[in-house]
Order: structure tokens, then sequence, then C-alpha cells
């Protein structure tokens, strides 16, 4: 049985369509990786599978049980946590957690001892007498997840979980997902983070409403989409990159180009060789470092699934 998932789902607003015909299924105990541009609906699904919006068409099943028709069964299996720090900064950590213990009614030594589990397994030992509100953004997002898992839901929904925080409380949290993931424990995270979406064993990507690309980080790479049949991709590293990118694609040997990090990605057609393609760029005067044979990293990959379906959006209108 899945742990998620979803036939033809849809949400319409009036005449617009939010998601159109989404089909998903995630395993038990997988991270689940759900990417798209702002406004494309990932939240909107996430509130059709929580119940919190009604679902237009299509079915959405959480553990095998219909969401439309048994939603009350489906909030006793999951947890949700969102982007933005939800809970009370006017109360303590301890405080916050002993207010969701009860809003899940937890009662006597099972309410202490949920407790005391949640506060060893997000290491917030050092705050339970800290106001939430002055918790950094890591240790707020550490404190949401422990009141979202606090009556043991088997599935948990991570809404941008790691926006807004460092790089070190980023890795920590996902250190801990893989931990609860060990356990059994199946996430549906949304995120923008190209190393996060690395880091999960299944991804989706819905592009305004529509489900582009659904597989493993090594599927998606590996799309014919994304590796165009003629062409092959170099990494490119040079000083002043942004000049050098600019003059790259002045060049029409250069089918797509983007900087990343401080190279060029750069898509060409598969007759230049890298030799070549260092001389051409050297006339341009672009003074190279470097050229690498490239493998398409995700990032790569949901660029040009973006700009194919960009395209055919604009033909169709």
């Amino acid at each position: 049985m899945l742990a998620i998932q979803t036939q033809k789902l849809t949400r319409r607003f009036g005449n617009f369509v939010a998601v159109n015909q989404a089909s998903i299924a995630v395993e038990k105990g997988e991270v689940f990786g759900f990417l798209g541009p702002n406004g494309s609906g990932k939240t909107t699904v996430i509130k059709m599978l929580t119940g919190i919006l009604p679902i237009t068409e299509g079915e959405a099943w959480i553990e095998g049980i219909d969401v439309a028709k048994n939603v009350d069964a489906v909030r006793e299996r999951i947890g949700y946590m969102s982007q933005k720090f939800s809970l009370y900064d006017d109360l303590t950590v301890m405080e916050n957690l002993q207010f969701y213990a009860r809003a899940y009614q937890l009662k006597g030594k099972k309410l202490a001892q949920k407790i005391e589990e949640t506060i060893a397994a997000n290491k917030l030992e050092k705050y339970v007498d800290r106001l939430a509100g002055r918790l950094s953004g890591g240790w707020k997002q550490r404190l949401a997840l422990g009141c979202a898992l606090m009556h043991e839901p088997t599935v948990l929904f991570l809404d941008e979980p790691t926006a807004g925080i460092d790089p070190v409380a980023r890795r920590q949290l996902w250190d801990l997902l893989f931990q609860l993931s060990g356990q059994g424990i199946t996430f549906f995270v949304t995120t923008h983070y190209m190393d996060e979406a690395e880091r999960c064993s299944h991804l989706a990507y819905i592009y305004y409403g529509e489900l582009i690309a659904d597989g493993t980080p090594d599927a998606l790479r590996s799309l014919p989409e994304v590796n165009p049949p003629g062409t092959h991709r170099f990494e490119i590293s040079a000083p002043a990159i942004t000049t050098a990118l600019r003059k790259a694609k002045e060049m029409t040997l250069f089918k797509n180009a983007t900087i990343f990090g401080r190279s060029i990605h750069a898509l060409v057609d598969e007759s230049v060789g890298q030799e070549e393609l260092g001389r051409e760029l050297r006339k341009r005067g672009i003074a190279v470092e470097e050229i690498r044979p490239l493998i398409p990293t995700l990032e790569d990959a949901f660029v040009e699934l973006s700009q194919r379906r960009q395209a055919q959006m604009e033909v169709a209108s």
C-alpha cells in the first residue's frame, strides 16, 4: 500500500485551474521532494491532501484512506509543518510542546513521555524555558517539527521547511528527517533548494499546475528533454563570469547556457568538441580557465524542462 497516492488530482478556483490532473505515488518511508516555481500549485496540492481544500476532480488517498470521504481518519495519520513559523512566539518551548500535546489529546504519563522524547530527538534541552519567538530560525523549525510529530503521524507534509534558515541548520534538519525516515515516517517535502532535492529518493516537478516530471534524481537528469539528441554539456570556468556568459550567449554554437556557482553550464551541438569550444570562447575575449564535460545537475534538468514547457504554453496561447 502506498503512503500517498493521487489520480488526476485537480483544483479549480472559478475558471482558474491551479492543479491539473496530477497523479502522484509515494512509497512508505520515502523522502519525496515536490518542486516547482512559486505559484505552480505545490501548496495547493498539500492543502488538498491534508483535507484543508476540497478536491475539484480526481482522487487522493493517504495510506489507502480516501481523503475526500474520510478526512478525520487521514488527519490522525498526518502531520504538517509550514514554511512560516506557526507556533506561539509568546509561549516557551515547553509551553508550545504542552499545548500541542494536549491539542492531540495526550494526557498524563503519555503526555510527559512524548514531550521528553520530542525534546531529546530535536536536541531542545537547552531551550525549554526560552520563548519560541526568541529562537533562531533553525531552532524554531526543530520545535515546529517536534510539535508536528507529537501525535506520532506516519506521513508528514513539510512546506519549504528550511526557507530562511542558515546552511548548518538546514543540514541538521535534513539529518533529522533521514533519521525519522529510517523509522518508517513518509515525508512529502516542497523545496527550492537543489541540494535538498538531490537528497530526496523520489522527485516530482510541477509547472504552473501541470506535473511535468516524476522519478528519481538520476532518472530526471537522464530525461531526453534534458539531454536533447545531438547535444552535450560542458562546464566552463572563467573570471568575470557574468561578462563571460553574456559574450557566450552571443555565440550561435550555444543551445543554452546559464551560470551555476562560479562557472557556466552550457549545452552545445555534439559536433563541437572541448578544444574547439575553448578556441571559440577565447576568440570572443573570454579568458577560459577550464572546460569539463558535464553531467546535467537537477537544476539543469528543471531549467530545461521549465523552458520547454514555457515555450509550449506560448505557442498554445
